[in-house]
C-alpha cells in the first residue's frame, strides 16, 4: 500500500488488521458452510435451496477476496492456514450434519446474522478512522443483510409447504 494511504490508518492499523483478519476467516467458514450444505441437503424445496446456497457461497469467497486484497493492500498477510480461521473466527461453523433443509437454512441463517453483527461491528469500532476499511465493511453488510433476507424468505416458504 502506498504510504499515504497507510498514513490514514495511522495508530488503528494493527486493530484494522485484526479486525479484517477474523472477518477474512469468518467469510471462509461460511463459503464453506454453504457450499457443503449446497452437496448435501435434502427435504422438500431442495433445488431452490441448492441455488441459493451456492449464490451465496460464491458471495462469501468474493467477500474474502475483497478482504484479503484489503489486508494485503494496509501491508498485512491474510491467515495462510485454514486452522487459524477456527481460532480467529467470532461466528460459528455449523458441519451440516443433519442434511434437511430446514436446518440447513436456520444453520445459514445463523451465520449470516453473526456475519452482520461482524461488519457492523467493523463499523461502529473502525468508523471514518479507515473510510477504506468503512467502505469495505458497509458493502459487504449489505449484502449479508440480503443474505439473512433471502433465507429466511425461504424458510417461511417451506414452513407455508410443510403445512399443507
Amino acid at each position: 500500500m502506498g504510504t499515504k494511504g497507510r498514513e490514514i490508518v495511522g495508530e488503528y492499523l494493527g486493530r484494522v488488521l485484526e479486525l479484517l483478519n477474523k472477518a477474512y476467516a469468518e467469510e471462509w467458514l461460511a463459503y464453506y458452510q454453504y457450499w457443503i450444505g449446497a452437496k448435501v441437503v435434502q427435504g422438500p424445496m431442495k433445488d431452490a435451496v441448492i441455488a441459493e446456497l451456492m449464490q451465496h457461497a460464491a458471495d462469501e469467497l468474493r467477500h474474502a477476496d475483497m478482504v484479503s486484497n484489503r489486508i494485503i493492500q494496509l501491508g498485512g498477510t491474510p491467515l495462510t492456514s485454514p486452522k487459524q480461521w477456527f481460532d480467529w473466527a467470532s461466528c460459528d461453523y455449523d458441519a451440516p450434519d443433519d442434511p434437511f433443509v430446514r436446518m440447513i437454512l436456520e444453520q445459514n441463517i445463523s451465520g449470516e446474522q453473526c456475519a452482520i453483527n461482524t461488519y457492523n461491528n467493523i463499523i461502529q469500532e473502525i468508523g471514518l478512522k479507515d473510510p477504506v476499511t468503512y467502505n469495505l465493511a458497509v458493502q459487504i453488510l449489505q449484502d449479508e443483510v440480503t443474505h439473512e433476507e433471502d433465507l429466511q424468505a425461504l424458510l417461511e416458504d417451506l414452513a407455508l409447504f410443510l403445512t399443507r
